[in-house]
């Protein structure tokens, strides 16, 4: 497959509604089985070489350790457990109705408890409508479907790359199922005081300066895929900060500023791939110049923090 294969968001837009409900179904039975961690890393999705995967989940509390993947190869959802236990069943023809009911239904079969705290989407338009009662969005492309996580590996690849630049506090690149976002995050080590009226997923997410980059494939407010990078808090005067290569821009976004590099200019330049980085770069700096990180001293050249093995390489 090319590296960075056309998305437009319209062609696939009533498959990724179902996909992104699906996958919420799935990340809130991880949020309820799984242990917290700092800004919500116990939450996201891994990518595998198939689709997305939970990771070995549970409570150590007498129910089985399971895991959730999507194979979006096979186009099943899989559930398993650590003593080899499985139960899949097909993505096609599924709502987001039936979906939620067989993933329960094999949940249980495998002899695992697991209650979701709030049955219904998180931050949709239809979020006051439960999973179970979902029977209008049920598109699922298989070709579709099987793109979106190919363009995630790629993308990933790249963040880790980029990741490894970097010697100082930093997420994993995860797949969050909130934004259907590809995302990994550096952090300076300040704490910042969220005000009490913040709710609870943005207090536990920027309870430290933070750097984010990643990549999105489009929604009602950004109608196409695009990469992206912002820093929380915005420094002042942060836009006034150069982006690289040239079609990337500072855009707006609620009351901060995103840096955005549309995914079809990223393909339109001679090579995407370093389009890319050097776009995740200039954002970092951008931002890390106005907060005033240290820079230099967080550096990790060749994902190496060891002098001696910078000089002698192996």
């Amino acid at each position: 497959m090319e590296l960075f294969p056309p998305m437009p968001l319209a062609e696939w837009q009533d498959t990724k509604e179902t996909v992104h409900r699906f996958a919420q179904v799935v990340g809130k039975i991880r949020l309820a089985a799984s242990v917290r961690r700092n800004h919500w890393w116990n939450v996201p999705f891994q990518l595998t070489g198939r689709g997305l995967t939970t990771r070995p989940t549970g409570r150590a509390d007498g129910s089985p350790v399971f895991t959730i993947d999507f194979d979006f190869v096979g186009h099943q959802l899989v559930v398993a457990t650590v003593d080899g236990d499985a139960v899949s069943f097909s993505l096609l023809g599924q709502s987001v109705a039936s979906f939620h009911r067989n993933t329960l239904a094999a949940l249980a079969a495998l002899g695992v408890r697991v209650e979701i705290a709030a049955p219904h989407p998180f931050d949709l338009p239809d979020a006051a409508r439960p999973f179970a009662e979902d029977f209008e969005h049920a598109a699922y492309d298989p070709v579709q479907a099987n793109r979106y996580w190919q363009i995630l590996s790629q993308v990933a690849l790249l963040l880790e790359e980029f990741a490894a630049r970097f010697a100082g506090k930093v997420s994993p690149v995860h797949h969050f199922w909130h934004t259907m976002d590809l995302a990994h995050s550096r952090f300076s080590g300040r704490v910042v005081d969220q005000p009490p009226e913040a709710d609870s997923v943005t207090r536990e997410a920027y309870s430290s300066e933070v750097i984010s980059f990643g990549f999105w494939f489009g929604d009602a407010t950004f109608a196409e895929p695009a990469f992206y990078s912002y820093t929380a808090p915005e420094p002042a005067q942060l836009t006034e900060e150069p982006l690289s290569p040239p079609p990337a821009q500072w855009v707006a976004r609620n009351s901060s500023h995103l840096a955005v590099l549309r995914y079809d200019d990223a393909r339109a330049e001679t090579d995407p791939r370093g389009a890319v980085l050097a776009f995740y770069e200039s954002a970092y700096q951008a931002g890390a110049r106005r907060a005033g990180w240290d820079v230099a001293g967080l550096a990790c050249p060749d994902g190496i923090t060891d002098p001696y093995a910078r000089a002698r390489p192996l």
